[in-house]
């Protein structure tokens, strides 16, 4: 007999996802904590790695080597990501609070947010400069700069470590690049004091390789969009300004009521604040006992200890263990080229020997996060029922509409029902909504639900209410009323009441925004996550159905392809998670307004679990028509393509692909990927739509955001002929 899985029953929060937190991540995933539900709350995707950050602005790594990819990372640990900063905690409530989603609640929590370079009180920075931290959104501006052409001016304001490094980082990559450039690092004081006298005088003279003017006791007064003024009355010109002066500790830390040092967290040897339960860890922490400066080398040094009291908090223990940092580390500090300056004990080395050892060091940092441990299933029970191990397959079942029964079984099931009987219900076949008659009023009916893909149960709820929406705007009804229908996995009463509540907020937004109203619903407890919805909606006309469309009409689609591929990669750890972001924000986007526009189709439905290849089927083989595609006009989610490329598949596309023989694959390679996007189960997806005009009907979606394309037209009399063109 297989164990039983623990409920889960305490809720531990990880708030930002710097280096102490994503290390924790990864020691959870190889040991996790039954009955804990983890969450990461950071604002993007991803989370730069600060050691490497000089010699990306350099130009020595790209991008993508910068990165630590937490959806990835989250997915390894068994955790769910919340896109979105935090801006506040309620330690009554024990809630977190997120812009634009329901509080998240916690029984332990922990923050690891970094700190920030902003100079507020600078006149003229928030409009004219850019902090160096947050890394993200420093990083993507120095992109940008760097590689534009002509003169550059660049100004750095503050004239330590970090300051210095990226002077040095930016004169280079300038350079190398053909620019002639002017760079200026400047200092209210003494340039480089944390330094010892002969690792500073090594620094100054590389600063001076490089070009970078060094301004000391330099008062600035003003940053206008031309450059700097000083109090003496210089003006020293730059196009680019960042500011890397010292570490300031994010304002909403001030209102959280925990005791702060200088505004940062100030936290005991056990990492815990002035509330046991919550701890802190990396530079937006105060070490009370043994202050350290702000520093990469502490953060990832807490790690281990943070992983462990974790475990203890939840667990009961009340023996935490206490962190004790090191009195002095080695510094390795980047030159702008491929040379790095060692300091350690007095001693300073420099030169491309230390730039290696620097960067093999990053490197394998880094490669904690991108090679992943693979975590082996437990083994299959012996004796098994034959067939079990196909039955299962070789890879994870997939959620949402790529968890559906096949078209030709539902079809062979629903093809044993009787006709309706009643006067007041007309079977329309295949269509996306039953279409009742009550008192003259048209009403259409649907229900759906999805088996969660993601851990979060606020993007699922959307993510479903969306999906169900859609089924009544493809008929051109307008929404009404939903029930819900929830399965939540075993947890214990208070996890149950937080994550019904975050489930049903979520799900109402989403439908009274559309018009319609939760009017009740029924919830259980099973093996995993599953939120279904059944929807009534109103047609003050005809709905329009699977039936009538007509030759020579355009074919419209809302959305871009690519949903299924992607989340079939994530399960697999082999989606990017700025993919994921991309195709969860675009699964969460209502439709209503594009059904508005669409009114005039002739005859429309939305792309969901059979494809984007088995829905135009149904509306050809309903209509009696034929229809031509456009392979390359089909908008498609960013990583969709290059995941096809790799072969990467939905559970459901083998069923989808049987279901539409008729479709012959394109003889140019090339086409291959794209072709296979076509049988792709879609979640959410876009609203497909066979309109007269379909250019205007685009023109104007986009208008409103959408990836709306004319992906091809209806065709001659051979009912469900698809052909490529």
């Amino acid at each position: 007999m297989m164990p039983p899985t623990l409920p889960l029953t305490r809720d531990l929060v990880l708030i930002g996802g710097g280096h102490t937190h994503a290390l924790v991540l990864r020691m959870w995933g190889m040991k996790p904590l039954p009955g804990a539900r983890v969450t990461v709350i950071n604002p993007g995707p991803t989370a730069p790695y600060s050691g490497m950050l000089p010699g990306f602005v350099a130009g020595h790594y790209d991008r993508e080597t910068l990165d630590i990819d937490l959806v990835k990372l989250a997915r390894f640990a068994g955790a769910r990501v919340i896109l979105g900063a935090a801006e506040g905690i309620d330690l009554a409530a024990r809630e977190i609070h997120v812009p634009g989603r329901p509080p998240v609640g916690f029984d332990v929590a922990s923050v690891d947010i970094g700190i920030t370079s902003a100079m507020p009180d600078l006149p003229g920075f928030a409009d004219h400069a850019i902090p160096a931290k947050p890394l993200g959104p420093f990083a993507s501006a120095w992109a940008r700069y760097r590689d534009g052409g002509g003169p550059a001016s660049v100004a750095v304001i503050g004239g330590g470590v970090a300051g210095a490094e990226l002077a040095a980082a930016m004169a280079h990559a300038l350079r190398t690049r053909g620019r002639a450039a002017e760079v200026h690092l400047l200092d209210r004081s003494a340039a480089l004091s944390a330094l010892r006298p002969p690792a500073a005088e090594k620094l100054r003279r590389a600063l001076a390789r490089q070009g970078v003017t060094l301004h000391e006791q330099a008062d600035i007064t003003a940053i206008t969009a031309e450059g700097l003024t000083l109090a003496d009355g210089t003006h020293l010109a730059a196009a680019f300004v960042t500011g890397a002066a010292g570490a300031w500790p994010h304002p909403w830390l001030a209102g959280t009521g925990l005791a702060l040092h200088g505004g940062f967290i100030a936290v005991s040897p056990t990492l815990q604040s002035s509330d046991p339960d919550v701890f802190a860890a990396g530079d937006c922490a105060h070490l009370t006992q043994s202050p350290r400066p702000k520093a990469g080398v502490y953060a990832v040094r807490e790690a281990p200890v943070l992983f462990d009291n974790l475990r203890a908090r939840l667990t009961g223990d009340a023996t935490p263990r206490p962190y004790r940092p090191q009195k002095d580390y080695l510094k390795l500090i980047s030159l702008g080229e491929r040379s790095a300056l060692g300091d350690r004990f007095g001693l300073a080395l420099s030169g491309p020997l230390m730039w290696r050892w620097k960067d093999r060091i990053d490197r394998r940092f880094m490669e904690k996060f991108q090679a992943l441990p693979q975590m082996q299933p437990p083994p299959l029970p012996t004796p098994r029922a034959a067939g079990s191990k196909e039955a299962l397959g070789d890879k994870p079942m997939c959620g949402g509409c790529g968890a559906k029964v096949g078209r030709d079984a539902l079809s062979a099931a629903l093809a044993h029902l009787p006709p309706p009987e009643r006067a007041d219900v007309t079977p329309l076949p295949g269509d996306d909504a039953a279409l009742l008659t009550t008192g003259g009023t048209r009403q259409v009916l649907t229900t759906d639900h999805l088996r969660a893909f993601t851990a979060d149960p606020v993007v699922m709820a959307r993510i479903a209410a969306v999906h169900a929406l859609g089924d009544i705007w493809a008929m051109g009804a307008a929404p009404q009323a939903a029930t819900a229908s929830l399965t939540l996995p075993r947890m214990s009463e208070p996890l149950a009441e937080r994550t019904l509540t975050e489930i049903l907020t979520a799900a109402s937004e989403i439908l009274r925004s559309a018009g319609a109203e939760i009017v009740g619903g029924h919830s259980s407890m099973g093996d995993e996550l599953t939120i279904g919805f059944t929807i009534t909606g109103l047609c003050d006309t005809a709905p329009i159905t699977l039936s009538g469309a007509r030759e020579g009409d355009d074919l419209v689609l809302t959305k871009p392809l690519g949903s299924g591929v992607i989340m079939a990669a994530e399960m697999m750890g082999l989606a990017r998670g700025d993919w994921v972001a991309e195709a969860l924000t675009s699964m969460t986007r209502p439709q209503g307004d594009a059904a508005t526009l669409l009114a005039g189709a002739h005859a429309m439905t939305d792309v969901t679990g059979f494809g984007l290849a088995g829905h135009l089927h149904g509306i050809c083989m309903a209509s009696g028509k034929s229809a031509e595609l456009v392979l390359d006009a089909i908008p498609l989610l960013p990583g969709a393509e290059e995941l096809a490329e790799a072969a990467i598949r939905s559970t459901l596309y083998p069923k989808n692909r049987d279901a539409v023989p008729s479709l012959d694959t394109p003889s140019e390679p090339a086409l291959q990927p794209l072709f296979d996007l076509l049988f792709d189960p879609q979640t959410s997806g876009g609203l497909l739509a066979a309109i007269p005009d379909g250019a205007a009907a685009v023109s104007q979606l986009q208008a409103l955001g959408y990836e709306a394309a004319v992906i091809g037209r209806i065709a001659g009399d051979w009912p469900g002929q698809i052909s490529i063109v």
